[in-house]
Parts: structure tokens; sequence; C-alpha cells
């Protein structure tokens, strides 16, 4: 049995394994894995740049990595703790954003301000026990390449934004949008797509 599978099916070394790679009850890893074990473990593309006051809470058991010529801005917060998040080509992040994975970023997106993009979900069922305690579901986020995201937008897990959509600011994303379409409103929904025919964006 390989190491990790090993680790993963024991309780005790679980338990252990998440200690020794980031302090209890915070999501941040310690850091020696920052220093020691992350630049092995994740990609950073030639040019890229994440800047230095932006957290990046990325441990070394999922995957992230950010493609050549993209940006994280200040005051962002980028978390893998439950699932991968990949950043492609020429993407940024703007001030003050959120990516919780898994979080499929694609090639030419634009984020905005203070977008949130949570792959994640907090279990609430048994009442005896608090949320925060039960144990997490996730659903993977993938956003297409050339999506523009308006400031405050939140796109919740498991939706799938297509292709040179457009994300008006303060939208809540609950269900996939199609590829060049426009959506906005809470919950979002389409208010202009692209005609191949007329070559225009037309009110819905």
């Amino acid at each position: 049995m390989a190491l990790v599978e090993k680790i993963k099916s024991n309780a005790r070394l679980k338990k252990l394994a998440l200690w020794m790679l980031m302090p209890k009850n915070q999501a941040r890893p310690r850091l020696w894995v920052k220093w020691f074990l992350n630049p092995f473990k994740h990609h950073k593309g030639r040019g890229s740049c994440i800047r230095r006051r932006t957290r990046v809470d990325v441990l070394p058991f999922n995957g992230f990595s950010i493609g050549r010529d993209s940006t994280i801005e200040d005051f962002a917060t980028i978390n893998n703790g439950v699932g991968a998040v990949y950043i492609g080509e020429r993407s940024r992040v703007g001030l003050g954003c959120v990516v919780i994975g898994p979080a499929t970023i694609g090639n030419d997106v634009m984020f905005a301000q203070n977008i949130v993009v949570s792959g994640l979900n907090h279990g609430y069922q048994d009442i005896t026990i608090p949320p925060s305690l039960q144990p997490v579901e996730t659903n993977p986020i993938t956003i297409g390449d050339d999506v523009w995201i308006g400031a405050n937008a939140v796109i919740t897990a498991g939706v799938k934004i297509g292709k040179h959509a457009v994300i008006a600011a303060g939208s809540i994303v609950t269900k996939d949008v199609p590829e060049f379409t426009i959506v906005a409103g809470n919950p979002a929904r389409i208010i202009k797509q692209y005609n191949p025919v007329s070559a225009k964006w037309e009110k819905i």
C-alpha cells in the first residue's frame, strides 16, 4: 500500500499528517509546507504573478497551478484544501477575490474585485453538530476561456460557465451559464446572448 493511501486509511495517521501540514483550526499551511513542499508540488507558469499580500492557502495533497502571464492580485485568497485550483494562462484574479477548490479557471479570464468562487459546501443536516464540524461536500466549478466576471459576484459549487460569458456585477450564479451569454441578478438569469446570424448581442 502506498504511503499516502496508508495515511488516508488510518484516522490517527491522517490526523497527525494534517497537524504537521497546517495549524489546528486553520486553513493555511505551515511555513515549512510553503517553503519546502509546495514549490515542488505546484506549477507556476512563466510570467505569472502572485502578489505579496495574497493568501495562497494551498497544500500539497491537492493540485494548484497558475498559467503563463496570469496574475492573482493583492488581498485575494486561494484555497485548495478540499479540491484542486487550476488557473489558466493570461487570466487575472482581482483584488479581494476568494477561490476555493475544486475550481478550474480557463485562459484569458477576468475577475473584477471581491468575487467568491467556492466549490465547497458545509454539511448542516445533523442538528446536534455545528455545521463547522460536519463533513463538507464539494462540486467542481469550471469557468471557460474568455469569461468576464463583474465585482461582488458569487459562483456557487457545481456551476459551469461557458466560453466568453459575462457575469454582471453582484450576480449570484447558481446554475450553468451557456457560452456567449450575459447573466445578471440573484439568482442570475440570462439577459443577453450572442446571435451568430445577426452578429449581435441580443436581449432575451
